[in-house]
C-alpha cells in the first residue's frame, strides 16, 4: 500500500516547529498502520484500530472523507468563528458563543485533562489534520490546523446546544447599543425524537430491545462503527466532528437520547448600579462589581478580515445577554466540558446497567433524557441527567430576581433524585420529548412527587401515540418494533377534528358553507386519521391544522394533557370553518385542486450539501407519506419553514433510526435519511432515499466477518485514493 508520508512530513513541517511537525507526522504514521477502514455497500464506515486512539483517528478521518464541510461548520459554531467564514451577519452568533466559550480557558482545561482523554483528543486532532494534509484539494474556510483542546468546545452531541437558547436579536440590541428589527434566527429543529425500550417479557426473543429514533435536521449525524482491541465496539450516530457515538449501541447495551429533560438554563434579573469604579449589581444587602471583559470578533470583509470589539459583562450567575424592564439579564447554564466529554465517550464502553449509571454520575448532560436497554434484560429511563437544586417557590420558567440569594442553584440533584424508571411492570418505556408521567403507562412517575422544574414540557401528540402503540404490544420482533415506530396514526387530529365536524354540523342549511364544505368534511369524517402518500384527507387535515394554528398561535403552544385542548377551547365555530376554507383555497392555488394526495405535496429532495438546504419544484423529488411530529407522527418528516416552494420538502425528522435486539449476539436493523456522503458525486449521496421513502431497513453489519463479506472497499487512512 502507498502512504503519503513525504507529503505528510512536508505539510506538517509547515504547521509548526520542525520538532513538533516531526512528532505529529510520526503519530500520523503510527495511526495509519494501526487503522483499518472498511466501507460496506452503503458507504458506511467500519473502523478497526489497535487502540481506542487509533479508532478515534480512523473514525474522524472517515467522517472527514464523508463530509468535512459539516465538521468544520460545527467547530466554527462551537469556537465562535462563524463570522470569519460567513461575514458580518454572524458576528453576534460568535459573540454569543464567546460569552461562554473562552479559548484560553479551554486550552488550560485541556492541559488538566486525564491522560487517557488527552490521548483521544490528540488522536482526534491528528485525524483531522492528516485528512487535510492528504487531501490538498480540500480548502478549509477558516481552521487550517485542529488543536486537541478544540474538542472541548463541542462535547455533547444534541442538536441546538444550551448556548443557542440565548436570543441573538436581544443580544445585538444590548451589545450593539441600538434597537434591532430582526427576523428570529432559524435554529436547529427540535421537533421531536422518540425512544422506546422493550422488556424481555414483551419480546419474542426474550431479550430487551431498543428503538432509536432521533428527529434531527437531515444529515446532522454520520452512521458508523468504531472497534478497538481495548474494548471499544460501538455502532450508531455520530454528530459530525465528534469522536463518540451519541445515540447507539454496543454488544452489551444501547442508549437513545431525547431532548427536553429538566430545567437546566435559568435567567437572573440583575439590578445594576453605575458607579465611578464601573457597574455593580445588587446581591442581598451588598453591591458586587460586575466582571467587565473584552471580546474581539473577527469577521470576513470582502477578500480580507476585519474585527469588532465588545465590552461584555458577567455577574456570578453568568454573562449578561439582554435588558428587560431596566434590569440586566444574566444566563446561568452548566459549562463543564471535560467531564461532559468523559461522560459522552465512556458511556459507549459500558457493559451493563451499573457501569452505565456510573457514567450518568458525571451529571453533565444538560439537554437530554435517556432511554436505555441492555443484554441483561434491564430497561431504564432517565428524565434528564444534570438538574440543579432550586427553591420550588420560584418560577424558574421566567427570569428570577438575581439579588435574592434564595434563587441560587444549590448544586445538582443526585442521580437517584431525578425522575427515572427502571424495569417497570408495564414491560416498556417511552419518551417523545414529552413529560415523564406517561413513560411507562400505569407504572410512570407521579407529578406530585417532584418539583416543577424537573420537567419542561407537557404531554405531546407523539406521547399519546407512543402509549397507544406500546400499551398492548407483545411478542415484539425487530420488524414489529419498526412497525410500531412507523405507525401512521396522527393522534392530534383525534382532538382537533371532532370540534370542526361538530361546527359544520351546527351550520344552518341556508349557510353557503354547508354546501361548499360538504365534500371535504365528509372526507374528514370518514378518515381513519392515518397518513400516507395517497391520502387526500391527510393533506386537507394538515393544511387546515396549520391554518387554525396560524389564527391562534399562542393557544397552539400551550399544549399539556390533553394535547391541543387549549387550541380547541379557544376557537369558535366560524374560526374552525374559516380555517378550513383557507386551507382548501391554498391547496387549490398551489396544486390546481384541493383534492390532492399528500405524497404529491410532501417530498424528499437532496440537491446539494448546503447546511441550510434549498429546493426546486422543477427538479426530481420523491413522495413521502410521513408527516410532521406536530400531528402525532412517530416517524416524522418536518417540512421547511418558512415555506419557500409550492411543494413541502422535508428538512428534519427521521434521520438515523435503529431497532436493536440485545441477545447474546446483538441484532439490529438501521436506516438513515438519503445517504452517508455529503458529496453529490458520490454513489452514497442519496442511495438510501428510496429505502427511506418505504421505511425499509437494512441489517446492521456488526461482526467483522459480516462487514468483510459486504465490503465495497478496505483501506488504511492515507492510502492512495483514500
Amino acid at each position: 500500500m502507498k502512504y503519503l508520508f513525504i507529503l505528510i512530513i512536508s505539510a506538517a513541517t509547515a504547521v509548526g516547529t520542525a520538532t513538533a511537525a516531526t512528532a505529529e507526522a510520526e503519530r500520523w504514521h503510527s495511526h495509519m498502520q494501526q487503522v483499518d477502514i472498511v466501507r460496506d455497500q452503503w458507504g458506511i464506515a467500519h473502523i478497526y484500530g489497535k487502540s481506542d486512539a487509533d479508532a478515534v483517528f480512523g473514525m474522524i478521518y472517515a467522517q472527514a472523507e464523508d463530509d468535512f464541510r459539516r465538521i468544520e461548520h460545527n467547530y466554527l459554531t462551537g469556537l465562535g468563528m462563524q463570522a470569519q467564514a460567513g461575514g458580518e451577519g454572524k458576528i453576534y452568533a460568535d459573540l454569543r458563543q464567546r460569552l461562554f466559550i473562552d479559548p484560553p480557558q479551554m486550552q488550560k482545561l485541556y492541559g488538566d485533562c486525564p491522560a487517557w482523554l488527552k490521548t483521544l483528543m490528540v488522536a482526534w486532532a491528528d485525524g483531522l489534520n492528516f485528512y487535510l494534509s492528504s487531501h490538498p484539494g480540500v480548502t478549509p474556510q477558516v481552521i487550517t490546523h485542529y488543536e486537541p483542546w478544540m474538542a472541548l468546545s463541542f462535547t455533547e452531541g444534541s442538536i441546538g446546544g444550551d448556548i443557542e437558547s440565548v436570543d441573538l436579536g436581544h443580544l445585538e440590541e444590548f451589545y450593539g447599543h441600538h434597537p434591532v428589527a430582526y427576523v428570529p434566527e432559524e435554529k436547529p429543529s427540535k421537533g421531536g425524537s422518540n425512544g422506546f425500550a422493550i422488556a424481555p417479557s414483551r419480546a419474542a426473543s426474550g431479550h430487551a430491545m431498543l428503538w432509536i429514533n432521533p428527529h434531527t435536521s437531515f444529515y446532522f449525524r454520520s452512521e458508523l462503527q468504531m472497534v478497538s482491541e481495548q474494548g471499544l465496539n460501538v455502532y450508531g450516530a455520530v454528530t459530525w466532528g465528534q469522536f463518540f457515538v451519541y445515540q447507539g449501541f454496543n454488544p452489551y447495551n444501547g442508549w437513545m437520547h431525547t431532548s427536553y429533560g429538566g430545567d437546566t438554563i435559568n435567567e437572573y434579573l440583575e439590578t445594576v448600579v453605575q458607579k465611578p469604579g464601573g457597574p455593580y449589581y445588587q446581591y442581598g444587602k451588598d453591591l458586587r462589581k460586575l466582571q467587565v471583559s473584552h471580546i474581539s470578533i473577527a469577521y470576513k470583509q470582502g477578500a480580507g478580515q476585519a474585527s469588532r470589539d465588545f465590552t461584555v459583562y458577567h455577574s456570578h450567575h453568568g454573562p449578561i445577554v439582554r435588558e428587560e424592564g431596566g434590569k440586566w439579564i444574566a444566563v446561568k447554564l452548566l459549562e463543564t466540558p471535560v467531564p461532559a466529554l468523559q461522560q459522552s465517550y465512556l458511556r459507549t464502553k459500558t457493559k451493563n446497567y451499573r457501569e452505565f449509571v456510573k457514567t450518568q454520575e458525571f451529571r453533565t448532560d444538560t439537554s437530554n433524557n435517556t432511554v436505555y436497554a441492555d443484554r441483561d434484560g434491564t430497561i431504564a429511563y432517565f428524565h434528564g441527567n444534570f438538574i440543579p437544586k432550586r427553591d420550588p417557590r420560584f418560577d424558574f420558567t421566567h427570569p428570577v430576581d438575581g439579588s435574592d440569594p434564595a434563587t441560587e442553584w444549590h448544586g445538582p440533584h443526585a442521580l437517584n433524585e431525578i425522575i427515572s424508571v427502571v424495569n417497570p411492570k408495564s414491560g416498556w418505556l417511552q419518551n417523545t420529548n414529552n413529560w415523564p408521567f406517561s413513560a411507562a403507562g400505569p407504572d410512570s412517575p407521579k407529578r406530585e412527587n417532584y418539583p416543577r422544574y424537573m420537567w419542561r414540557t407537557g404531554e405531546n401528540p407523539r406521547g399519546v401515540h407512543a402509549v397507544e402503540v406500546l400499551h398492548d404490544i407483545h411478542g415484539v420482533t425487530l420488524d414489529s418494533l419498526i412497525a410500531a415506530g412507523y405507525d401512521t396514526h396522527l393522534t392530534a387530529f383525534d382532538v382537533l377534528l371532532p370540534p370542526l365536524i361538530a361546527s359544520y354540523d351546527r351550520l344552518p342549511a341556508t349557510d353557503a358553507r354547508k354546501a361548499s364544505l360538504k365534500e371535504p368534511i365528509t372526507m374528514l369524517r370518514l378518515w381513519d386519521r392515518r397518513t400516507g402518500e395517497d391520502s387526500i384527507a391527510t393533506a386537507v387535515a394538515i393544511f387546515w391544522g396549520e391554518s387554525l394554528i396560524a389564527q391562534n398561535p399562542r393557544a397552539s403552544l400551550e399544549f399539556d394533557e390533553p394535547v391541543y385542548l387549549h387550541l380547541v377551547e379557544r376557537t369558535t365555530d366560524n374560526e374552525r370553518l374559516d380555517a378550513l376554507g383557507v386551507a382548501l383555497a391554498r391547496l387549490t392555488k398551489d396544486f390546481g385542486q384541493w383534492y390532492t394526495p399528500w405524497g404529491a405535496i410532501n417530498r424528499y429532495q437532496r440537491l446539494n450539501d448546503d447546511i441550510v438546504p434549498n429546493f426546486d419544484d422543477a427538479k426530481p423529488s420523491l413522495p413521502i407519506g410521513l408527516a410532521s411530529s406536530a400531528w402525532g407522527a412517530l416517524a416524522a418528516f418536518q417540512p421547511n419553514e418558512p415555506r419557500r416552494n409550492t411543494k413541502l420538502y422535508g428538512v428534519s425528522g427521521n434521520s438515523f433510526i435503529a431497532a436493536i435486539d440485545f441477545g447474546p449476539t446483538v441484532r439490529a436493523k438501521v436506516l438513515i435519511c438519503g445517504g452517508e456522503s455529503g458529496d453529490p458525486a458520490s454513489p452514497h449521496f442519496v442511495d438510501q432515499a428510496d429505502l427511506y421513502r418505504q421505511g425499509k431497513f437494512r441489517d446492521a453489519l456488526l461482526t467483522r466477518e459480516d462487514v468483510l463479506a459486504h465490503a465495497a472497499r478496505r483501506y488504511h487512512p492515507g492510502d492512495t485514493g483514500g
